[in-house]
């Protein structure tokens, strides 16, 4: 019996509430608004452009719960709290069954997206996600599939356009250092706990004060690249973006908690909002 139902039944917001919180709801909107910003620049159309958007929301949601379900026995031993799967706030049952819906949509949207579209989400992006949820999370490549879902994200855009194309290297290059610079910082408040239950990837090998210095780096280095790497001159909104990036890795060093992985968003969102002024 879990603990669910020693508690006897929650009401349905609250079990609601639970839900969307095993499915790591801020990274799964934050890619999402990336996404959706990436498709705003792109201009695939705004019927295409709000079908890549669901298919990318769909496919986090795959990714969010099945982390959760899959880290529910690791959760549980080290008493994390803030898992909803873990504390029986909401019942594995339920988790699998909107893990599989979400991830039968994803894979319905993605393909409506057009098959080279569809094709490279599902591989790239959602096959990424679930690799790192599956093992790759406790090795020394855990950063492999961060690299590879935020590099890929940009192409599932313009793969989705009237004519299909690969995005520029510099995009590619961007997506891949900002998804780095983002798993340092998403795995540093739990650095103690993961190692406490045999997970020993790449932040973890680094050492906390290794990740505190280098993702931030990371991730400006990734923000040079969106600056420098469009062809034509740098405007002054991309000069106040690159201040903005400097000031958030600042924070990203300073704090503790979850607000370093924070600001890994808000450096990713300033970039992609210096391509859509630029576009």
């Amino acid at each position: 019996m879990d603990a669910a139902t020693d508690r006897g039944p929650r009401p349905v917001p609250a079990r609601a509430r639970a839900l969307l919180q095993a499915a790591h709801l801020g990274p799964s909107v934050a890619v999402t608004t990336l996404t959706a910003l990436l498709a705003v620049a792109a201009g695939p159309g705004a019927a295409r452009g709000v079908l890549v958007v669901a298919a990318v929301a769909a496919g986090q949601l795959s990714i969010g719960w099945s982390n959760d379900l899959v880290d529910a026995s690791r959760d549980r031993a080290v008493g994390r709290t803030d898992k909803p799967v873990a504390t029986g706030a909401v019942a594995e049952g339920t988790v699998r069954v909107a893990t599989a819906l979400a991830l039968a949509a994803c894979v319905v949207l993605s393909l409506a997206c057009g098959w080279r579209a569809g094709a490279t989400h599902l591989l790239l992006v959602v096959g990424s996600g679930w690799a790192y949820n599956l093992g790759l999370k406790r090795t020394a490549a855990s950063a492999v599939p961060y690299a590879v879902a935020f590099g890929a994200l940009p192409t599932v855009v313009t793969l989705a356009l009237p004519r299909p194309l690969v995005a520029p290297v510099w995009m590619l290059a961007t997506g891949a250092l900002l998804g780095v610079g983002a798993h340092l910082l998403n795995a540093l408040p739990d650095l103690a706990d993961d190692a406490a239950t045999g997970v020993r990837g790449l932040p973890h090998l680094l050492g906390a004060r290794t990740v505190r210095v280098l993702a931030p780096l990371v991730l400006l280095a990734g923000s040079a690249v969106a600056v420098l790497g469009p062809p034509g001159p740098v405007p002054l909104s991309a000069a106040v973006g690159g201040v903005l990036c400097l000031a958030l890795a600042a924070a990203a060093v300073a704090t503790r908690g979850r607000t370093p992985f924070l600001a890994s968003i808000g450096i990713a969102l300033v970039d992609v909002l210096g391509l859509l002024l630029r576009s």
